[in-house]
């Protein structure tokens, strides 16, 4: 299935990597593209010893605004240059509130990027945005590192496979942006070897190659890294400029909790990740 409807999660600071990736990717897809800007209410605590001053609220909301309007007027002049097809709109939510607000947003596309979190530049919430789109919005996840990607069409793609139903989604997901690279690796990591079972990752191979693609398989057995840090080893090593993967994780009261391996990707990534879940 063609990407034709894309949305991008606006950075409220910086130089939008991540909606730069989404109009190039857009453009080469011939998609929509809709910038969402999210303005963050300010939260009036509980347990305050006095009331919150009205006037304070007021200048914290309309900072809030003032923030993601900008944010939306960088998209749009952004999305003017790059001639892709676009319309920007705007979300607000309370701070450290329910995210329904965005994906209602997120839900009728198909697909979301969104720029990994930035220690230098931090945006409110975004590791939860990150989570929560990714767990609950039903559409795959391409999240852009904060240094920005200059292959906005990737040509040497890695794919983390582990015969997950989380894995699958995520290559169905891929398939158009997969057809249009030049070199596909499967990467797959196993504790131990299991010969038995034959060549791993060669029936997802043989499924890509079947849509006429330039596929080889890598198998790396008993790393002694993590999965996390042997997926970005192979990335360095090899210059892939995308990896599509599973993403893992499961809510418990109410916090998202990422699996080791999909945190510590998304925190040291270099290049953009598509995940699904």
């Amino acid at each position: 299935m063609p990407i034709k409807d894309i949305l991008t999660v606006l950075d409220l600071a910086g130089d939008q990597p991540a909606a730069k990736y989404a109009l190039e990717f857009g453009r080469t897809h011939d998609a929509h593209v809709t910038g969402l800007a999210v303005s963050f209410e300010p939260v009036v605590p509980a347990f305050a010893a006095a009331p919150m001053p009205v006037d304070y609220l007021q200048a914290a909301h309309e900072q809030a605004l003032a923030a993601a309007k900008e944010s939306r007027k960088q998209f749009d002049e952004l999305a003017r240059l790059a001639g892709t097809k676009n319309e920007s709109r705007m979300a607000e939510i309370l701070t450290g509130g329910p995210l329904e607000n965005v994906l209602a947003h997120c839900r009728p596309t198909d697909l979301v990027v969104i720029g990994q979190a930035n220690p230098d530049i931090p945006e409110p919430m975004r590791e939860l945005l990150i989570e929560t789109i990714l767990f609950e919005s039903g559409v795959p996840v391409l999240i852009v590192p904060y240094i920005g990607s200059e292959a906005y069409q990737p040509k040497k793609v890695l794919v983390g496979w582990d015969g997950s139903s989380t894995a699958t989604r995520a290559i169905h997901a891929a398939l158009p942006v997969l057809e249009k690279a030049d070199d596909i690796t499967v990467l797959v990591i196993e504790k131990k070897a299991t010969p038995e079972n034959g060549q791993p990752g060669a029936d997802v191979a043989n499924y890509l190659a079947r849509h006429n693609m330039n596929v080889t398989i890598e198998v790396v057995t008993n790393p002694q890294t993590g999965v996390a840090d042997a997926v970005l080893n192979h990335v360095s090593d090899n210059g892939n400029d995308l990896v599509v993967m599973g993403g893992y994780g499961h809510s418990r009261m109410r916090e998202f909790l990422f699996g080791g391996a999909t945190r510590e990707i998304l925190e040291a990534m270099t290049v953009p990740v598509l995940m699904a879940h």
